[in-house]
């Protein structure tokens, strides 16, 4: 099965500093590149553990007695290590993106290129898919979806256009929402204003950003001191919650300060990492992205 090629591979591994024997959680396993080469770097007593919620990724997992891949939402990353006994890592890996394989598979209705049924659930036993959010969310809930995750200044019109269009008839795939919004969809940006409009209900039905924060809060518990966070984000929304929560344990507001003035902050953030012009040219899905690295400090 055909994934996609890893973006900022060997950048997000370096990243990681891998010691021999240590401990490791690549969260967004996919086509399995990231791990591939984690596992290369890795002694005879390492261990690598891997979650993907979708079902296709379990089909790319490897054969390796240092690896278990675990069936689940990052966000119950903490649960699921205690469940298998480990209390903390060297080293957790983020590849925040949708999979190349993913946007490929038309049936799945992640993309604007396929007229599709309106699903977009990264994990494929969730109830909520796309088609619920469209024909069934309020106007007004519409309006701040699409302009919170999609960025849509127009949000307010695409949203009563939407209801509308499935009060005379229910919207049901990706072709027909496209129909319903066509006079918001000049040929000129078409295709931009579309993927915005994809993105903010993907968010919002696979709940990326509250299973992110959720993720990114059980890091600071996870990580040994020392320990390394690598991810890799390809929207604002995300980075910015990346970059907040690395650089202040919040993602939102300012750490307290002590009687001294002093504050107390769980990493130590690294430098901004974005593909190289030669990567992106090789790859086209690798032009948004941002890889931050933060190591875990003694606080």
């Amino acid at each position: 099965m055909s994934y996609h090629n890893p973006v900022l591979l060997f950048e997000s591994v370096d990243g990681l500093d891998i010691v021999q024997d240590g401990v490791y959680v690549d969260v967004t396993f996919g086509g399995g590149g990231h791990s591939k080469e984690i596992l290369k770097r890795l002694g005879a007593d390492g261990k690598l553990f891997a979650f993907d919620q979708d079902e296709d990724a379990l089909k790319n997992s490897i054969n390796d007695g240092r690896f278990t891949l675990i069936h689940e939402n990052f966000r119950y990353v903490k649960r699921f290590l205690r469940f298998y006994g480990i209390k903390k890592v060297n080293g957790i890996l983020a590849d925040l993106g949708v999979s190349s394989h993913q946007f490929d598979e038309a049936s799945r209705g992640f993309s604007t290129r396929f007229d599709a049924d309106l699903d977009m659930r990264m994990f494929k036993g969730s109830k909520k898919n796309a088609a619920h959010i469209i024909n069934k969310y309020s106007q007004e809930r519409l309006a701040d979806i699409l302009f919170l995750y999609g960025d849509l200044r127009n949000s307010r019109a695409l949203a009563k256009q939407i209801v509308e269009s499935r009060n005379e008839e229910s919207i049901q795939t990706s072709f027909q929402l496209k129909e319903a919004l066509q006079k918001f969809l000049p040929k000129s940006k078409e295709h931009k204003i579309l993927a915005q409009i994809f993105q903010a209900i993907r968010i919002e039905v696979n709940e990326e950003l509250d299973a992110l924060k959720e993720f990114l809060l059980q890091t600071e518990e996870l990580l040994d001191v020392g320990g390394k966070l690598s991810v890799i984000s390809y929207h604002s929304l995300e980075d910015r919650l990346v970059k907040r929560y690395v650089r202040s344990g919040l993602f939102e507001g300012e750490p307290e300060k002590d009687f001294y003035g002093n504050i107390t902050v769980p990493f130590k953030k690294g430098k901004l990492i974005t593909p190289s012009k030669i990567e992106i040219k090789e790859n086209n899905r690798a032009r948004s992205a941002k890889l931050r690295i933060a190591t875990r400090i003694d606080g």
